[in-house]
């Protein structure tokens, strides 16, 4: 299977379940209106409409570094700029009221650089609103690694790694000299998963599994998915009815420029 091909679709699966982080942060924008938007790593659109439907006024445009997902975007809300671009290799002609990146700039490394930068193409009072997972220590990821090292394809994946995620103390020393005010809060989502393990594994096709399964071939994809959802089992225990409550810790950061 062609995983970078069948993202958009993968991610969708649990759309209302992503959607949530992204009406939370939209909600702490402390702005009553906004002129200028841009959506960074707006993925299938879904981020782009709650947008468009939080600041109706406003001219919204959006990137993503996936050819798919700018393809779903575009079918989705033909009527906005969509630029198939990486956040690390963005630069903007104009500066913005409202930069918004939600589960996206955890894929670009060097937020020591990126994030200034993001600053630096605000207007006066605008406004910076990133959401990230803070979820590479809970046990998803962790057997994601366990499975990757034990498994014949061992060789293939040495390579994979993802950048350790920076703290809250990390984003608030880095931003506050740069920022009028500086909001930065960390929740944990409950997802109901009515297939149970079966269902995370889903989850993480769309997301996280990506870098591991992108290397393999049709069978190992398959065995591997296997041992990662047998695994999962432990981790995540059904409720009674079957459904696993899937813990998702998520960062979110609001800066006013």
């Amino acid at each position: 299977m062609n995983w970078a091909q069948q993202y958009a679709k993968q991610y969708a699966t649990f759309e209302d379940e992503r959607t949530r982080p992204v009406r939370d942060l939209l909600n702490a924008i402390p702005r009553a209106s906004v002129g200028t938007a841009i959506d960074i790593g707006c993925g299938p659109g879904n981020s782009t409409e709650a947008l468009i439907a939080r600041f109706p006024d406003a001219r919204v445009s959006a990137l993503d570094s996936s050819a798919d997902m700018i393809n779903a975007a575009r079918k989705r809300l033909p009527g906005i700029a969509f630029t198939t671009i990486g956040a690390q290799d963005w630069q903007p002609e104009e500066k913005f009221d409202l930069i918004f990146a939600n589960a996206s700039l955890q894929w670009v490394p060097d937020h020591a650089t990126l994030y200034p930068r993001l600053v630096d193409n605000l207007l006066p009072g605008g406004v910076l609103a990133v959401q990230t997972p803070d979820n590479l220590d809970e046990p998803a990821h962790q057997l994601m690694r366990k499975i990757a090292a034990e498994g014949a394809w061992a060789a293939k994946l040495a390579g994979i790694s993802r950048s350790p995620r920076n703290n809250a103390n990390w984003y608030q020393e880095l931003l506050r000299p740069l920022c009028k005010s500086v909001d930065i809060w960390r929740t944990t989502y409950y997802h109901a998963l009515p297939g149970g393990a079966a269902d995370v594994v889903e989850w993480f096709k769309g997301s996280g599994l990506r870098p591991y399964l992108a290397p393999l071939d049709e069978a190992e994809q398959k065995d591997y998915l296997k041992r990662y959802e047998e695994a999962l089992r432990d981790a995540y225990p059904a409720l009674k009815d079957g459904t696993v409550l899937l813990p998702f810790p998520r960062l979110f950061i609001v800066a006013t420029r």
